[in-house]
């Protein structure tokens, strides 16, 4: 999410600091309103990735989005192309009708898919009518690789955190991002005409703006964030548990050294041709 332009705070965006010191690539590239699949990702990352190693240096991929992460580790499914045609009916039957009607029909259809799409992922729930409309066939049966992609040599890092400090943090950041202005940088974005069916306001920390209509609701906005980062959190452990040899630091005291020790390989001499992340 901090691919979106005007979406600082509550994706908590590296300042302009730290960005002159350590530069950072795919932020502020998109609207809100434009979507950003993990497609999209793969390819904008590839690119980065080969500007970055022709420059002499060791590219470094963070984030927390563990499907995006997946993907560009282990590359895209092979889906079938997206047909316009298709898109755009499916698109104008949920601006209409809403999202209820296309998950019945992906139920029927595809009922694997139906359980797995989270209530909220329209662009996920849009893409497998798609799929199923033009093909006949569930997602399911376009398979995502099982294999890391050979043009990189990985190492896959978890920094991890005890449950009960990780969520103590979590509501420490949420506080900190509501005194720093996240209500008012919601209201820009209403400013400029970005509602709830924008892809970027489907992010915790700002979908849940969306969800209040009382006026004197920003305490339970503040605690829906809350609740749904720390939700978020524990599903993101168990995604991440399903890359290949992911070694998990625990952040605090040592974290750094043990973090130096296993990255030097990777920023010393290269053996092979390909990128090393």
């Amino acid at each position: 999410m901090q691919a979106y332009r005007g979406m600082d705070i509550g994706t908590a965006k590296p300042g302009q600091e730290l960005r002159a010191f350590l530069p950072h690539r795919l932020i502020d590239i998109l609207e809100p309103t434009e979507q950003y699949t993990a497609g999209d990702f793969v390819g904008f990352a590839d690119a980065a990735i080969d500007e970055i190693v022709q420059s002499g240096r060791t590219p470094i991929i963070s984030g927390g989005t563990g499907f995006y992460v997946r993907n560009f580790v282990f590359g895209l499914p092979e889906a079938p192309r997206a047909d316009p045609a298709i898109r755009a009916a499916v698109q104008a039957e949920f601006e209409s009708r809403g999202a209820a009607p296309l998950r019945d029909e992906l139920a029927a259809g595809d009922p694997d898919s139906a359980r797995r799409i989270h209530a909220n992922d329209t662009y996920r729930l849009t893409r497998a009518v798609e799929i199923l409309r033009a093909t006949g066939r569930p997602m399911g049966d376009f398979a995502a690789p099982t294999s890391p992609r050979e043009r990189y040599d990985f190492l896959l890092v978890e920094l991890t955190r005890p449950r009960t400090e990780l969520c103590s943090r979590i509501d420490a950041r949420v506080d900190a991002m509501f005194e720093a202005g996240l209500p008012a940088e919601v209201e820009a974005l209403k400013a400029r005409g970005i509602g709830p069916e924008a892809p970027g306001m489907k992010a915790i920390g700002y979908r849940e703006f969306f969800e209040s209509t009382d006026a004197h609701s920003e305490q339970v906005t503040r605690e829906r964030i809350k609740q749904n980062t720390r939700h978020y959190a524990k599903r993101q452990e168990t995604f991440f548990a399903s890359l290949p040899g992911l070694v998990r630091i625990e952040a605090g005291e040592g974290a750094a050294e043990r973090l130096a020790s296993l990255a030097e390989p990777f920023f010393g001499r290269r053996t092979k041709p390909s990128p090393r992340l």
